[in-house]
This record gives structure tokens, sequence and C-alpha cells, in this order.
């Protein structure tokens, strides 16, 4: 599409430039505010979770980003959604500050209880984390680095699925296809938003 911003696949060398934008993208997330309860230590604790969670799927050669790392979308690619115990083990390390202890039974149970959730069939994309730096939202980023991968949705005949974390983002992700399929209620907790996109034909 003529004039949309460019988006590219992230290397090793992006880990930590796109875990910054991601701890802020998501500071006052109301996922992140439940699982990392201090404000203070929530934008450390944050980045080390993103840093974590980019250099898993980081493999699977779907996590896209914008030049400069202002934004980063982290897909799964169809069987490749499910985190296995060791990389569930990485995550819940970024909660090892006395502090955050409290929170790591609550956490554990809503990340199991996500993925409980989460549909087996049939083959899909997973959006596991979109997220644009604060200072660059409304620029249509994030529109941007979701289209590689709806395209080839598309292409191939195969859905696609997102956990919104804010009620507010549900029209963004409608525009682009997907509906909201559950609602999932976090241990003591926020709500978020299962939502599926069919392939368009």
């Amino acid at each position: 599409m003529s004039g949309a911003p460019a988006a590219r696949r992230a290397t090793e060398g992006d880990v930590q430039p796109l875990a910054r934008t991601l701890s802020r993208a998501f500071f006052d997330d109301p996922v992140a505010m439940w699982a990392f309860d201090h404000d203070h230590l929530r934008p450390d604790a944050l980045e080390r979770f993103q840093a974590t969670r980019v250099r898993q799927l980081l493999g699977e050669e779907e996590v896209w980003m914008s030049e400069g790392h202002t934004c980063a979308a982290l897909w799964a690619p169809p069987g490749r959604w499910r985190t296995t115990l060791r990389q569930d083990a990485a995550l819940l390390r970024s909660f090892t500050h006395p502090r955050l202890l409290s929170r790591l039974p609550f956490v554990a149970l809503g990340l199991l209880d996500v993925e409980r959730k989460h549909p087996r069939e049939p083959p899909h994309y997973y959006l596991a984390m979109l997220g644009t730096d604060p200072d660059h939202q409304g620029q249509g980023l994030g529109s941007a680095l979701m289209r590689p991968v709806l395209e080839r949705c598309d292409v191939d005949g195969v859905g696609a699925l997102l956990e919104s974390s804010k009620e507010r983002n549900i029209d963004f992700y409608a525009r682009h296809g997907f509906r909201v399929t559950r609602e999932i209620r976090l241990p003591r907790g926020p709500r978020m938003w299962q939502m599926w996109r069919d392939p368009l034909p």
C-alpha cells in the first residue's frame, strides 16, 4: 500500500530496543498493571518480560517491527503458539523482585487459563503481542505490522487469533476483520477479549 509505514522482520540485534518499546507501550495496560502491580517496578520488569518473549518468537521469523523500533508485532505461526514449560519459567523470572513475588501465583494461573482457552483448531496465526511506543501512536504502525501476516492468512486460507487486553482496542482489531469470540477473566484481575479472524476470500 502506497504511503504505508515500512515493516520488516526483527533480528537478534533488535530485541532490546523492541523490549523497551513494548515496555512503554504496555505500561498502562490493565493486564500489565495487574501482573506488575508496583508502578516503579513495572518498567524494568516489563522490559525483561518483553525481551524474553521477543527472543522466544524470533526463531519463528514472524516478529515484525517498524523502522526506529517504534512498534512491534509478535506472531506465532500455525501450530507454534503454545509455550513450553521452559518458556513459561523464563517469562515468570520477570517476577523475581521480592515485591512482585506475591503476584506470581496469579500470573501463572492466568497464563495457564489463557492458554487452556486457546483453540487448538483450525490452524491459525497467533498475534501474541502488538505494541506501539506512546509517542508514535496514531500513525498506522500497528496496522502496517499486522498487514504482512494477515495478507498471508488470506492467501493461505488460514485464520488469526489474538487476545485484546484493552476494551477500547476491540474496534481497532475489528477494522482488520477480527471479532470477539470469548471473554477471559484473569484471577482477581481484569478481562481479556479473545478475538478471531477468518481469512478473507
